[in-house]
């Protein structure tokens, strides 16, 4: 138990929603030990109503309260926000981002504090089936490195890095990657929907596939969790998965995948720079 912090969430959005949850239902604190804070009055009282938080309309008021102030702020007033809060936050409190892109030298230089826990959590944390990728400042202390351990696991499971260009790397991979999962499906669909099934049936056939598929590759032992051994048990010489996977090939789809993480990569740098989208090729 470490129910003797408070922990402030500056933007009180899906994500800090999955994470506040999981702080509760994992009993890591109080409900009246978590401040949430944002421009939204309704949304403030909706969580308080929920789940017993304590809501804030001011930042500055609630991060200075806090011996853990979470960031779940959009990346794009994510600056306005920190210059907001500088000078504000408790020296010995710990700042925990989950701002796409946000490196730690900006958070440190713009909100003048750096004890800094930089996180990367993707969707299925809404629903405690999360991966988190984490990394933080050298003045972190073990203590508070114990802490973010804690609360990043409450909502799923957790990877810590040494190296911060994983966060970017990881955005693009696991943080992104549901968008990637959700496409792979709505194509699936749509290919059942040409054959004749009706959408719901389609939507079904390809969900359980999807779930059935993941169950079994995490049931296999240790030796046997390899993606190429388990996709080769369902490829017959001259079958209908060989078939299909010759197509696959044939039109990229390896190449495709890689090219595309590729570019979210990119694009989390280019957000952590503060530079604007542009038009893809």
């Amino acid at each position: 138990m470490i129910d003797s912090i408070t922990i402030a969430f500056i933007g009180p959005g899906a994500m800090a929603e999955a994470m506040l949850s999981g702080i509760l239902k994992n009993k890591l604190t109080k409900a009246d030990r978590i401040l949430i804070s944002g421009p939204i009055p309704e949304r403030n009282e909706e969580l308080h109503a929920k789940y017993g938080v304590q809501p804030f309309s001011n930042n500055r008021e609630a991060a200075a309260r806090a011996d853990v102030v979470v960031l779940s702020v959009k990346p794009q007033r994510l600056e306005k926000v920190l210059e907001e809060m500088n000078g504000c936050i408790n020296p010995e409190a710990l700042v925990l981002s989950i701002v796409a892109g946000a490196s730690i030298a900006k958070i440190a230089r713009n909100l003048g504090h750096d004890v800094i826990v930089r996180a990367m959590p993707n969707t299925p944390a809404q629903i405690g089936e999360g991966i988190t990728v984490w990394t933080c400042s050298k003045t972190v202390t073990e203590k508070q490195l114990d802490f973010a351990k804690t609360i990043l696991g409450a909502f799923g499971k957790e990877i810590f890095e040494e190296e911060e260009d994983f966060l970017d790397k990881a955005t693009a991979l696991s943080g992104t990657g549901p968008a990637y999962v959700y496409l792979f499906m709505e194509a699936m669909v749509d290919a059942g929907v040409h054959l004749g099934f009706s959408r719901r049936t389609a939507e079904r056939l390809v969900i359980e596939t999807l779930r059935g598929s993941v169950d079994y590759y995490d049931t296999g032992a240790e030796d046997t969790r390899h993606l190429a051994r388990l996709r080769n048990q369902v490829t017959s010489p001259g079958g209908t998965s060989a078939e299909a996977i010759y197509y696959l090939e044939k039109a990229g789809f390896r190449t495709a995948i890689s090219r595309a993480v590729w570019a979210a990569y990119q694009r989390s740098r280019e957000l952590g720079q503060g530079i604007e989208g542009h038009t893809p090729d």
